[in-house]
């Protein structure tokens, strides 16, 4: 069964009596070019077990199942279910979840099928995620410490651009430089909004997320570091002094004393700021902060 085929979307949706809801962010995929491109970009192994966010009518799912050796998927609607079980019934290494995935243990359910032997490889995450909840559902997986290898997501291109995006320009901003903290980020294809059921008014973008083993910079103190970014680019059009002042209490003498120490210049603003620099700021503040305890 073609699944990506609009006649076959077409066919399930009135079979079943299924309607989009536009509230969940639905949208299917249509062209197997891009199918393939992000079950090849997640590098999925014949050991490796997979978790799909939000499989819909399972048209990803199913390519994924060809590859992997389980594959766990996990979907908030619950009128999508019958038509899973229909779509993926010939794949006896699919389970599906009906649950809203901010919600989801996913280390007690990787747990759970590690230790009945599912599979003995790395966990990849996939996903063609609801465009209004991409930035929460990315930060929850990295913020939980979710035990997989990688992340491979379609997102709105706008949203894809903003993580991936260098210091200095105007898309640069807190998500770029947080989830840079956490991963490696690679590009794998842009997709047309041409290919999608009901067709959305922007284009999309599969992006790789490798999981760091190690983190890029060392901190004393990771919330602060946090806290620097977020006050940074909470007033990105102020300069540094002005938009750290109040972070970890620190009045603005305090933030000026930390900057100097940091080496950087406290007129710069946070878009111009590396990850480096962002954790050399966040060090002294906490350094600080610990001398006023």
């Amino acid at each position: 069964m073609k699944l990506y085929s609009p006649t076959t979307i077409s066919d399930i949706k009135a079979r079943h009596d299924f309607k989009l809801s536009k509230s969940l962010g639905q949208n299917f995929i249509t062209d197997r070019n891009v199918i393939e491109k992000i079950v090849e970009g997640a590098q999925i192994g014949p050991e490796d077990m997979v978790i799909e966010i939000g499989p819909g009518i399972g048209v990803l799912t199913a390519e994924a199942a060809e590859s992997a050796a389980k594959v766990v998927a996990v979907e908030i609607d619950k009128k999508l279910i019958p038509i899973l079980g229909e779509t993926l019934r010939e794949y006896d290494n699919v389970q599906i979840i009906n649950q809203d995935i901010l919600k989801t243990d996913l280390n007690e359910i990787i747990r759970e099928r590690r230790k009945a032997q599912d599979f003995t490889g790395e966990v990849k995450i996939i996903g063609n995620l609801p465009y209004y909840i991409t930035t929460p559902i990315v930060m929850d997986i990295l913020e939980k410490g979710v035990e997989a290898e990688s992340i491979t997501i379609m997102m709105q291109k706008e949203v894809a651009d903003r993580i991936s995006s260098p210091p200095g320009g105007r898309i640069y901003g807190a998500i770029s430089v947080a989830v840079q903290y956490y991963c490696q980020v690679e590009k794998i294809i842009n997709v047309s909004k041409e290919v999608f059921i009901p067709r959305p008014k922007v284009d999309s973008t599969v992006l790789r997320l490798l999981l760091r083993k190690e983190k890029p910079v060392e901190l004393r103190d990771e919330k602060t570091f946090f806290a620097c970014i977020k006050h940074g680019f909470g007033q990105r059009r102020k300069t540094l002094l002005n938009s750290l002042t109040g972070v970890n209490g620190l009045d603005k003498d305090g933030v000026k004393e930390a900057l100097t120490d940091a080496g950087i210049d406290w007129m710069r603003r946070a878009e111009t700021l590396n990850i480096n620099e962002f954790a050399d700021i966040a060090n002294q503040v906490a350094k600080k902060t610990l001398a006023q305890e």
